[in-house]
């Protein structure tokens, strides 16, 4: 029977299906190239190929948008009726738990799979980005670290291991360790810019923004061509940096360049856009040309249902651009799930409701309101979506609620909270400023 790169059995493969199907994995471990093409190819050489049709049923998926789910659900219906070996249909009966929006319960079941097949790269990749989705740090570094021993440097894919753990030692707060497995990674692999990323979220909870400049711009070749899924969320980093020095021009010129000139439609690339034309906002910035743009390419994506972390973001630009029946729209499919049984639909009423009524409130002016209600979402965010970068722009919104809102007190105690993490910090150091002199004047 053929076998892939890391010697697991493949069902109904040929030799030219094995080939195009280990070059679908590896655009899929770089996030470069077209993995969707190259597993095409390999369909249509082996049609019976199980595991191609489950990468590419995985692939849509992990997207976390709409119709890259239908078609999902598609594939996966299909591949049932294919000869699946016991890894092959492991993988499968995972992937349908995460397609009826049980994201913990496929993360759980991918957690033993991998115990059972710890050499199945596909299936730790995709449980990694599930742990990235529903926010747990703690399976996004242990996770890997239960198979790294059942690998080793010579085995295909291994610096891909050392990434993913990097970023799982950041997300933990373990950031030397992550720095230095991060650093290792991309000494074995230029091109992995998952973990080049990891290095870089390691700079940005440090509040080492020119640290960060420099390991963008000195590595940008390997990150930043055309070709690569995560260049956009790579220079998101970039201007997150800029933010932290007081360069605003400088991180607005990186959304109307390469975060936004493409005018791309991937989820991804969207929140990254969302968030990043927020933090600006409260910044000052008058930005409403842009979010005009922006909210129309959401339309796509935003059905309130499929996953909230997206949905949060939607509403950010549909804020920004006055589009306030969509606002509606995504709070109603909120508050009645299509599937209330699902996790999904527990994560939408319990931490996405909570978030979007807290920005709706601040963007129409209620700062006190916002105040309250991200006060109380922060403590819950961490239960779904993204990264501790990602997710800061709820702490940052609920400090400028503060100020705004004539909470000064409150205001000064988050500046104290954020500067014990990033005491060199352009903007944590004018919200304590800002805050002492709104105690004056009251006093």
């Amino acid at each position: 029977m053929s076998a892939d790169r890391q010697g697991n059995p493949l069902s109904g493969a040929t030799p030219a299906a094995v080939a195009a199907f280990d070059e679908a994995v590896t655009a899929f471990n770089l996030y470069r190239g077209d993995p969707v093409a190259r597993v095409d190819q390999a369909i249509a050489e082996a049609p019976a190929f199980a595991m191609a049709h489950l990468l590419k049923a995985w692939l849509f998926a992990v997207a976390t948008e709409p119709e890259a789910a239908a078609q999902a659900r598609a594939i996966a219906a299909s591949a049932r009726r294919l000869a699946l070996n016991e890894r092959e249909a492991s993988l499968l009966a995972a992937l349908e738990r995460l397609l009826q929006g049980n994201w913990t319960a496929a993360a759980l079941a991918l957690d033993h799979h991998n115990v059972a097949f710890p050499r199945d790269l596909v299936a730790l990749q995709c449980g990694h980005l599930l742990d990235f989705y529903r926010a747990n740090a703690r399976d996004l570094r242990d996770r890997i670290a239960r198979v790294l021993p059942r690998w080793s440097a010579e085995l295909p894919g291994y610096s891909i291991l050392l990434g993913m753990h990097a970023f799982g030692l950041e997300e933990t707060g373990d950031y030397a360790r992550a720095e230095a497995q991060g650093r290792r990674a991309v000494e074995l692999e230029p091109r992995d810019c998952w973990a080049h990323h990891a290095v870089a979220h390691v700079m940005e909870m440090q509040g080492r923004a020119e640290d960060g400049i420099g390991w963008m711009t000195t590595r940008e070749p390997y990150w930043s061509g055309d070709d690569n899924f995560f260049r956009v969320h790579n220079w998101w980093h970039h201007a997150l940096y800029y933010l932290d020095l007081g360069r605003v021009d400088e991180a607005l010129a990186l959304y109307d360049g390469p975060v936004r000139q493409d005018r791309s439609g991937v989820a991804l690339d969207m929140i990254d856009a969302s968030a990043l034309l927020w933090r600006l906002t409260l910044l000052g910035c008058d930005l409403a040309g842009h979010w005009q743009e922006l909210a129309d390419t959401w339309d796509r994506h935003a059905d309130g249902r499929l996953y909230p972390f997206n949905d949060w973001h939607a509403v950010m630009a549909y804020l920004g651009a006055g589009r306030e029946q969509d606002v509606a729209r995504i709070l109603a499919a909120f508050r009645s799930p299509e599937e209330p049984s699902a996790e999904v639909a527990r994560w939408t009423r319990d931490i996405g409701l909570p978030l979007v009524q807290g920005f709706v409130a601040y963007w129409h002016g209620d700062y006190r309101l916002a105040a309250q209600q991200l006060h109380a979402a922060r403590f819950i965010a961490n239960r779904f979506g993204g990264s501790h970068a990602q997710r800061d722009v709820i702490d940052w919104t609920l400090t400028e609620a503060a100020l705004r809102g004539g909470l000064h007190d409150l205001a000064a105690a988050l500046a104290h909270e954020r500067l014990a993490l990033k005491p060199h910090s352009w903007v944590n150091r004018d919200f304590l400023a800002r805050a002492t002199r709104g105690a004056t004047a009251r006093g």
